[in-house]
């Protein structure tokens, strides 16, 4: 962890006299600019070489509030009636390099328009002089007014500080403030937290989790601020030293709260520097020069300095975040007292006021199980409101007094494993034991990944987040709600015999991450250690250790490989072996990938690890010893297409001619329902070449499916893939089969990219006029669209890496690559211009990182030698524009 080595501040400038009302000549002006700019950098030296935040942004709103001064005396003197206030950040005595100089004048109604040329040459000097200062003029009056009506203006005369002028008006503001009937301590506290629930929803999508804001996220800046603001209007204390006098915090609290005020204070620091503009966010742009500037280094791959640097953030943030929500149950326990008699709960706990409390308070401390037990009566107790302020402070005294013995105490164990037998419901639990760090306690190592985030587009939670994001969609599997969109899993999921076992995977499936090596290895080892330790027998520890182990399985299995093919379900299954572990395994799929980023959920992957699950399931009933053959699959599937259509009045004969032009791949690669649907889109089309139709909601659901019939030649599937990125689509995978009579019968699964949904039928009208138009010219428009690399990707692309393998007697070619706009057009552009032929796509996206298998031969059908892959590895480099990857 990097240092904070001791630095001498630099002086604050020494500023002449200033002579009253004759304002500030041009010569003067220069030298302040001068001023301004050496404590500037001199405070950027100070920083650089190690000196503490805390007091670096105090010394410039000292030397800034010196020149504000000095010019406030040279242009109004010792005027009567008018005073000159800090406010904000300015207010509390704190400056960051960009922060804004926020003003307040005070002036008597009487004053007010004789000093107004004053003022505007007050303010226009400053102005002058760079320093672009938030400023208001008010009476008393109009400051009372609208303190009144708006809570934001009321807490920013909260942190007024007078600057210069009329020391009276000081104490006119100060009645103001103090004012009992102006927003009372109740109504304030109302405001304010709406105000932060209002804020923290603007800054907590996964944009701001991925780029924080410092000010203003969740656990910033402004929490401590909010604190601090609260404590002032409800208990007169107005910082944290004087909360522990009125027992708002203890002392290790207060000591955790500076903590992470200083971390965060040298991160806005730096950040401010380094943006050279007033910048909040920790944005991509910023994030690895940051750690650099702070002295953060690579460990290995697995652990990068840009992770330890955010991951120290996320930490300062969380626990900011926490004390603060127990600060505010202070708060409210203040203004509205418990009154009443204790209710029983049970022999260890009672509730008071609605919370709930434990019966002595060395609890705790002599029985070191009540501290899992107490989420466990909370459960029991719905109406409860949670932990009192008490409760938590215990909880945390008694914590610290215990430390690692709490994790092999047996009884914490034994009370832990009951928690988890309760399923569904235990999650609610797990959640406010990892908000008051006893999760933590009881597993160590899960205390490794608090803050921990990883630095790609693709994991947008830090990995504590995603663990418990991922322990509540295992939850709503028994949320009635949820079974019209998740059927299959919630049916699963209520014919577990042992959910705790699915919870335990789910806690210990990313626990590794950041240590290096595999993670899944890693997590293994620790599950199963963790499992003997709860005593567990071994059938169910070997199940959680194989769950996560093997926790990316399914999801790499659907996504990358073609399970239509009953090849892949039978390796797949062959590999998982038995139902319990499948069953557990699919509901851990999706609550992993639905809980890695919002958007990488959609119908289509639901469809996609069904279609899987009850293709390995069926597998597994049937025996593994002899996978269907490939003739008789492709007679069953014909067949039933017949039969499809004869229901949709095609004739027989009809049928079987249709059919008949059709590959032999199509009756092994697709169901019987889309190959039916193609074969009365060319039926509807009179034969007449190209054929184009477009399936808004496919067979498997959640995308759409697109059909092209044309003669084969050069450049189809380059014209297909630029006309589909041109018109804003998404493609999932690609099946492109050609017949013996030269055509191309070729299937694309696609999503509209602004929505990432199935097409709408206006937009699949719109896809397939565009289709028809392309093929049916003369030259194929394979033109690919320029545009710009967006910002976030800008920060994550990486060498590509080019593979080769066998696949039957065809060539598979793997790219792995950034993702850009156009990508797989120009991929497709460097197929054309290599001569080989594509009869298979397998697109794959993560974030910003792309994963791209294609199926291969030559002009002839053949596997693709030594010298085209040569070829088509340089052709592919120049399109990417990149040199690829090695090692």
């Amino acid at each position: 962890m990097p240092s904070h080595p001791s630095h001498v501040l630099p002086p604050l400038p020494r500023l002449p006299p200033a002579m009253p009302r004759s304002g500030v000549s041009a010569q003067a002006r220069l030298a302040l600019r001068q001023v301004l700019g050496d404590v500037d950098r001199s405070l950027a030296l100070a920083f650089r070489s190690g000196a503490d935040a805390r007091d670096l942004v105090r010394a410039r709103a000292n030397a800034i509030g010196s020149v504000v001064a000095h010019v406030w005396q040279a242009c109004l003197g010792e005027a009567a009636d008018c005073a000159l206030f800090a406010v904000g950040g300015f207010g509390r005595g704190v400056l960051f390099p960009q922060s804004d100089v926020d003003l307040l004048v005070l002036v008597q109604p009487q004053a007010a328009s004789r000093q107004a040329r004053a003022l505007e040459a007050f303010f226009t000097c400053l102005w002058d002089l760079g320093l672009k200062p938030g400023h208001a003029v008010r009476t008393p009056a109009q400051c009372r007014e609208l303190a009144a009506g708006d809570v934001s203006v009321f807490t920013a005369l909260l942190d007024a500080r007078l600057l210069a002028g009329d020391a009276a008006q000081a104490a006119e503001l100060a009645a103001i403030v103090d004012d009992p009937a102006l927003w009372p301590p109740a109504e304030f506290f109302a405001a304010k937290r709406a105000e932060q629930r209002a804020r923290h929803a603007r800054y907590d999508d996964t944009a701001y989790n991925l780029e924080p804001n410092l000010k203003d996220g969740p656990g910033g800046l402004r929490t401590l601020d909010l604190m601090r603001w609260l404590g002032r209007r409800i208990a007169a204390a107005p910082d944290f030293a004087a909360m522990v006098e009125h027992g708002l915090l203890d002392a290790t609290e207060r000591a955790a709260l500076e903590r992470s005020e200083a971390t965060l204070w040298r991160y806005r620091f730096a950040l401010h520097l380094a943006a050279g503009r007033p910048e909040e966010r920790l944005l991509f742009d910023h994030q690895r020069r940051l750690a650099a500037d702070l002295g953060y280094a690579d460990e290995h791959e697995k652990n990068l300095a840009v992770e330890q640097f955010m991951q120290r953030y996320y930490r300062a943030a969380t626990i900011a975040e926490r004390l603060c929500v127990q600060f505010k149950e202070r708060c409210a326990e203040l203004l509205e007292p418990a009154t009443g008699e204790p209710q029983t709960l049970d022999e260890w706990f009672v509730a008071l006021g609605g919370r709930l409390e434990p019966r002595d308070a060395g609890l705790f401390l002599r029985r070191p199980r009540a501290m899992v037990d107490a989420f466990a009566v909370l459960l029991d107790h719905p109406g409860l409101r949670g932990l009192s302020a008490q409760t938590m402070r215990l909880l945390q005294q008694a914590l610290a007094r215990h430390r690692g013995g709490f994790a092999e105490d047996r009884n914490v164990l034994a009370a832990f494993l009951a928690l988890l037998r309760r399923g569904a419901p235990a999650v609610e639990a797990l959640a406010g034991m990892n908000r008051h760090g006893v999760l933590a306690a009881i597993l160590p190592m899960f205390r490794r990944v608090v803050g921990r985030m990883q630095y790609d587009l693709f994991h947008v939670y830090t990995v504590d987040e995603h663990t418990l994001r991922v322990l509540r969609n295992v939850a709503r599997y028994a949320d009635p709600a949820a079974r019209e969109e998740l059927p299959l899993a919630c049916r699963t999921f209520e014919a577990l015999d042992k959910p705790e076992l699915l919870l335990l995977a789910a806690l210990f499936h990313d626990i590794a991450k950041g240590r290096g090596g595999d993670h899944s290895v890693l997590g293994e080892q620790d599950a199963r250690a963790f499992g003997t330790r709860l005593e567990l027998p071994r059938a169910d520890v070997e199940l959680v250790a194989w769950l996560v182990r093997w926790h990316l399985l399914m999801s790499v299995t659907a996504q990358r490989q073609d399970i239509t093919d009953p090849e892949v379900v039978h390796r797949f299954a062959s590999q998982v072996e038995d139902t319990e572990r499948l069953d557990h395994l699919y509901l851990l799929t999706i609550a992993d990938i639905a809980g890695t980023n919002p958007k990488l959920w959609n119908e289509w992957k639901a469809r996609l690890l069904a279609d899987l699950y009850v293709a390995a399931r069926y597998a597994l009933r049937a025996g593994l010893d002899s996978p269907p053959h490939a003739e008789v699959r492709a007679q069953a599937c014909r067949a039933r297409a017949v039969e499809l259509l004869a229901e949709g009045g095609v004739e027989a004969d009809r049928a079987a001619a249709l059919l008949a032009d059709f590959p032999e791949a199509s009756f092994l690669r697709h169901r019987p329902e889309l190959v039916a649907w193609q074969a009365r889109a060319i039926e509807r089309s009179g034969g007449v070449d190209p054929v184009v139709a477009v399936q808004p909601r496919s067979a498997r659901g959640g995308s759409s499916e697109v059909f092209v019939r044309a003669p084969d030649r050069d450049g189809l599937f380059a014209a297909i893939a630029a006309t589909l990125d041109r018109l804003g689509f998404d493609v999932l995978g690609a099946r492109l089969l050609a017949s013996g009579r030269g055509r191309v019968f070729d299937t694309f699964e696609v999503l509209d990219a602004a929505t990432s949904a199935a097409l709408d039928a206006e937009r699949a009208r719109e896809l397939e006029a565009a289709l028809a138009r392309v093929l049916s010219g003369d030259r194929l428009d394979a033109r690919v669209a320029r545009r710009t690399l967006p910002r976030r990707l800008r920060h994550f692309q990486r060498a590509p890496r080019i593979e080769f393998g066998a696949v039957g007697a065809a060539t598979q070619l793997a790219l792995v690559c950034s993702d850009r706009p156009g990508l797989l057009a120009e991929v497709a552009q460097a197929l054309r211009d290599a001569r080989v032929r594509v009869h298979d796509a397998r697109i794959a996206t993560f974030g910003e990182r792309v994963e791209d298998f294609f199926v291969l031969t030559d002009e002839d059908d053949r596997s693709l030698d030594g010298a085209v892959q040569s070829r088509l590895r340089g052709l592919l480099l120049d399109r990417l524009g990149e040199v690829e990857a090695t090692g």
